[in-house]
């Protein structure tokens, strides 16, 4: 077996079920906030284009993907992060899901051979530290703290980690904190990323969830073209359809930026055996030509954050994010704790902090908080906040 295998740890998903294990909840119908998984309904117009189209159940598809589909993805990317067109032969790859690119991008362009680091965020998205092991790399992570407005403080980041530097994730907005980065910090990340020479990879499948209509979050491509960095030259980002159209079950997302190094990564992917079925490409063109859809989106998760942060805002230590639908909160007592006994006294579950982020500098960045996901209905999610509330004062 790979021995790399050994150093990952079990999902936190996982270790949620552990944690709740033998603990019985009241018998009131259970609200979970844990999981960020999109509950709208997902656009009937992708249901009846999936529905239309089962005969490509026949086909086998491309790992490419079908020139609509990369025609779509670079109509809707130029528009949204005022670039240049990205060339749809070069600089788009059409991916199962960012969760498995993610991935299998760290094990394409990782060289083992020159004892690498992958650095992301602390608080993390799983797969980055699992992508990291398994490319033969260490992870290497920095702490986003409340001080510094949840972004991680690249400037504390010693010259020689950032020469051992293979591949830097970034997740904007950040999952679970919800921080966006700003264009000073990409610009600086990206001089760093030409001295020191390693690629930017950056997550952004929560950018299309935002408050104010007219300030969408920043994206790396978008801070690439407006210092002139047309080619995206070390940079490529990650989008998905899961959050931004709730169709999580389609597995629909795309990479673009860097054509050297898509050129490789695709050669990479033919071999990963990972291509898109067709009806379900065909159906993301559909989805990626609508934003009707996503601003409607956008407005079930203002409601949800304005109701819910009505209720919890002067019991908890939480505020409204930058972006993405989740809630970071801080707890009165242990987040393992607090998790635990809020399941116990009124079946609600969240997820402790410290499932999502390492000991780092000393200290794990999640621990005493919490992550809220609000993905239920209007009406449930005000249900669990008026429940975390009596919760928190009975304590």
């Amino acid at each position: 077996m790979n021995p790399d295998l050994d150093k990952l740890q079990p999902y936190p998903f996982e270790k949620l079920a552990a944690l709740k294990a033998g603990v019985i909840p009241p018998a009131i119908a259970p609200i979970a906030l844990s999981i960020g998984e999109p509950k709208h309904p997902a656009p009937e117009f992708v249901r009846q284009i999936l529905s239309d189209n089962l005969a490509q159940l026949s086909t086998y598809p491309n790992t490419k993907g079908i020139v609509e589909l990369r025609q779509s993805i670079s109509d809707w990317a130029t528009k949204r992060f005022h670039l240049r067109a990205l060339d749809v032969d070069t600089q788009i790859v059409p991916v199962s899901g960012t969760r498995e690119a993610l991935f299998s991008f760290a094990q394409a362009v990782v060289d083992r051979s020159k004892n690498p680091l992958v650095i992301s965020p602390n608080p993390f998205y799983q797969i980055y530290e699992g992508a990291a092991y398994l490319s033969g790399a260490q992870p290497y992570f920095i702490n986003c703290i409340a001080s510094n407005n949840f972004v991680p403080d690249f400037d504390a980041i010693p010259a020689d980690v950032w020469q051992r530097c293979q591949l830097l994730f970034l997740c904007s907005p950040g999952n679970p904190t919800g921080a966006v980065l700003d264009r000073a910090t990409l610009e600086k990340l990206i001089a760093l990323a030409d001295r020191h020479d390693f690629i930017i990879a950056s997550d952004e499948c929560y950018s299309e969830i935002y408050f104010d209509e007219a300030n969408p979050p920043l994206g790396l491509l978008q801070a690439c073209a407006q210092i002139g960095r047309d080619d995206y030259r070390r940079c490529v980002v990650f989008h998905s359809l899961s959050k931004r159209s709730n169709v999580p079950g389609l597995r629909s997302g795309f990479v673009a930026g860097d054509a050297q190094i898509l050129k490789k990564f695709l050669l990479y992917r033919t071999y990963h055996g990972c291509a898109m079925p067709v009806q379900h490409q065909l159906a993301s063109i559909a989805a990626w030509n609508d934003e009707q859809h996503v601003q409607d989106n956008r407005t079930q998760y203002r409601k949800k954050f304005d109701a819910v942060l009505d209720i919890l805002g002067a019991a908890l230590d939480v505020t409204k994010p930058d972006a993405g639908f989740y809630l970071w909160a801080g707890t009165p007592l242990d987040d393992t704790q607090f998790t635990r006994e809020l399941f116990r006294a009124e079946n609600v579950t969240v997820l402790p902090g410290q499932l999502l982020a390492r000991a780092s500098a000393g200290h794990n960045p999640g621990e005493r908080r919490v992550r809220m996901a609000l993905v239920a209905t209007l009406d449930e999610c005000i249900e669990a906040a008026t429940r975390i509330r009596r919760f928190i004062n009975s304590l």
